[in-house]
Formats: C-alpha cells, structure tokens, sequence
C-alpha cells in the first residue's frame, strides 16, 4: 500500500503523539508516592530520633504526632521576658510545629551525641531520659535562613514491651 504525503506526514505527526505518551520525560519525574516514614520505626529510643529527623525533613505531621503521648509536655526557657520557663501541651504543640512545617520551605535536623542518658525503674512504665546536642536549619525561603543549636532534654515512655515509645516531656535547651 502506498501512502500519499500528506497521509505519510499524519502517519509520522500520529506516531510521534503515541510516543510521547509512552515515554517519560527524564527532567519532569513523576511524584514520589513512598512513605515518607520508610526509616522510622518508633520501637527503641534511637528510633523515635530517626522518626523525628523524618517528620522534620519531610515537614509531616503524620509521622510527627504519634509520637507525642497524649501528656507531652514542651518547656522553654523565655531570655526575653525574665528567663521565665513556658510551657504547652501537645495540642500546642502540634499546632507550633504545623505552622513551622507550612512555612519552611526546608528543614534539616541533625542529631548530635548523647550527652547524658538515665533509665527510670521506679515506675512500672518504661521511662527513659536523652539529652542530645541538635542543629536545626530552617529555610524559608533563599534569603531567609535560621540555624539553631544546642540540645533536647527529651522524656520517652514506653507503657508495655511491645507498644510504641513516646515523648512525654520536652526542654528545649537551644542557643536560638
């Protein structure tokens, strides 16, 4: 069968749309549909950090409220208003930190060493108590950047062998 031009040219342009559906554009790849909490597992100590530099690089409030016990605590210390401590609860918090994921653009949460660690036994609930040097960036936008150092004095609690650990109490202990 022999084609004319102008069938033989359709022909071509028609092969090519058909082709451009079949392949993928290389500098526009599709989304990225994995969990975002693949290296999160919050069954050990060392476990609910690697959660917490995954809530924060992914600025993800599911992976970041499990892990907060229904009695979190977050304290601060306020060097503006008189060196006064403040406190909220995790409704507080989960707000403070929605609002910060929503703003940043990026965030990137280094954990540092333990500088202490203690186990409590005096309860028949697993309490265990870090404190650990972190760096913070958060980006939000090109211009504006913040760093913020120092370390996370953090309470976890751990009710059975097999349930979950969870951040009961928070001091931030940070330079910012």
């Amino acid at each position: 069968m022999k084609l004319s031009p102008q069938s033989a040219v359709l022909l071509a342009c028609g092969l090519l749309v058909a082709l451009s559906f079949t392949c993928k554009n290389p500098f526009a790849p599709g989304l990225d549909t994995a969990p975002a909490s693949l290296s999160c597992d919050p069954s050990s100590p060392e476990g609910i950090f690697q959660c917490l530099r995954v809530a924060y690089t992914f600025r993800d409030t599911s992976v970041y409220a499990p892990l907060l016990d229904d009695s979190f605590v977050f304290v601060y210390r306020d060097y503006e208003n008189g060196g006064i401590d403040v406190t909220w609860g995790r409704d507080t918090e989960l707000r403070t930190t929605h609002g910060l994921f929503q703003n940043a653009q990026r965030l990137d949460l280094i954990w540092n060493n333990i500088v202490s660690s203690s186990v409590d036994t005096s309860t028949t609930v697993k309490r265990m108590n870090y404190v650990r040097g972190f760096n913070l960036t958060i980006t939000f936008n090109p211009s504006s950047i913040e760093r913020i150092g120092g370390y996370a004095n953090l309470t976890f609690e751990q009710a059975t062998t097999t349930s979950p650990w969870k951040i009961v109490r928070w001091r931030d202990e940070s330079n910012f």
